[in-house]
Formats: C-alpha cells, sequence, structure tokens
C-alpha cells in the first residue's frame, strides 16, 4: 500500500540528488511504465525517503559511498545516476576518478576502468547539458 506523504517526500529526495533535468527525465521515460511506477513506488518511499534521510551522514558522503558499492558491484547503468549523486552534491570530477581508481588495489582493474568510462559520460552529458555550475 502506497503512503503517498512518504511518496511525496522520496520524490522531493530523488529530485534534490539527481537535479531537475534528470528527474524530469526519469519521470517523463522511465517512472510512465506501469511496472517501473511500482519500482518507484518501493524506491522513493523506502530508499529516497527513509534511508537517504537517515541523520549521521550527509548527502555529499551518502553519494560517494553509493557510487563505491556501484563500482564493487560492478552495477554500470545504477553508476550513471549515481556519478550524477556525488557531481550534484560537491565531489569534483577528479575526486569521483581518484574514489575510484583507489578501488583498483580491492577490485581490480576491469571494474574501475568501466567505472571511470562510465563517469566520463556522465561527465560529458552534464557539462553538455548545462547541469552544473561554473566552477564545479
Amino acid at each position: 500500500m502506497s503512503d503517498p506523504v512518504l511518496r511525496e517526500k522520496g520524490r522531493a529526495v530523488r529530485r534534490q540528488l539527481v537535479g531537475d533535468i534528470c528527474a524530469d527525465k526519469l519521470d517523463r521515460e522511465v517512472y510512465t511504465d506501469p511496472h517501473m511506477e511500482k519500482f518507484g513506488e518501493i524506491t522513493q518511499e523506502v530508499l529516497f525517503a527513509q534511508l537517504w534521510t537517515r541523520p549521521g551522514l550527509d548527502l555529499k558522503t551518502k553519494s560517494m559511498v553509493t557510487l563505491i558499492t556501484d563500482v564493487s558491484t560492478g552495477s554500470f547503468e545504477a553508476m550513471s545516476l549515481h556519478v550524477r549523486f556525488c557531481r550534484i552534491h560537491g565531489w569534483t570530477e577528479d575526486e569521483v576518478v581518484e574514489a575510484m581508481l583507489h578501488c583498483i588495489g580491492y577490485l581490480g582493474v576491469p571494474l574501475v576502468r568501466k567505472s571511470i568510462l562510465v563517469a566520463r559520460d556522465v561527465f560529458r552529458e552534464m557539462h553538455q547539458n548545462g547541469e552544473l555550475a561554473d566552477g564545479q
């Protein structure tokens, strides 16, 4: 059973994490599908409204933790969103790449190589879309 209050809170947090351009695109291209709408309901109510709003870590730190879990599990599709989270919440491109490079010794070259390629594409897209203020 969906909780409309949690759903709205989660949608607001998701928008804060991915930015307006990406949130609008997700709403328009992904969450209009009835199956993905069910997925959105759960992730927005549980993940974004409850997990991401817990005290103890700021959004910047949570963004990097999430990105590193993607690197470690090879979750390259999700990584595209999570690189965006990191950039929007203050991590520089160099810091994102350095965090990935640090994983080479623990996870291996193939996962890190692919991760950096994903990050490169996200950086390019964000610059092309004007999603980052000058100097970010």
